[in-house]
């Protein structure tokens, strides 16, 4: 199985006036601009993604729509492991939920995108630290049963390389 990693896009900073539920606040233009490269850019690796999941907040939410248009990954679904504050191990029950799929990707925030990677790669959410700028994406593969720390890091990839691809 692969796992693809993905952190929101560039969104607004936070402002209680604005967006008094943190929830709720969006991407930037740019953001999503920059997003859109990203994704075409991810097409052309001929990365091929069988479940997208993402936290239902609105930043990351529009980051997977937009991996759904531009990259032509499947419609996202809602997983709420991956909002903020959550732990890895919700995200791996989470995945766990779709047994034949081949290749998952996941959309989050941080800490929690450097904290599944690591997770993943040696059982502990604390000992590697990936760096995960605003729409970056990590492809790790696991073999067997999916478990923490038996994954394989395969590449991890900033957005601005991302878009160079586009």
């Amino acid at each position: 199985m692969q796992i693809l990693i993905v952190r929101h896009a560039i969104a607004f900073d936070q402002d209680p006036l604005q967006w008094p539920d943190d929830r709720l606040r969006p991407l930037t233009p740019d953001g999503e601009q920059k997003m859109g490269r990203a994704a075409r850019g991810l097409a052309k690796l001929s990365t091929s993604v069988d479940v997208l999941l993402s936290s239902p907040w609105k930043r990351a939410w529009q980051t997977a729509e937009i991996l759904h248009q531009e990259a032509g990954w499947p419609v996202p679904q809602e997983c709420a492991a991956l909002e903020g504050g959550r732990s890895p191990r919700g995200v791996l029950t989470a995945i766990r939920q779709h047994p034949d799929a081949m290749s998952i990707a996941v959309v989050g925030h941080e800490p929690l995108t450097h904290e599944l990677a690591s997770y993943l790669l040696t059982g502990d959410a604390a000992r590697v630290t990936i760096e995960f700028k605003k729409g970056a994406v990590a492809a790790l593969s696991l073999e067997g049963p999916l478990r923490a720390g038996t994954a394989m890091l395969l590449w991890a990839l900033p957005p601005r390389l991302l878009r160079s691809l586009a």
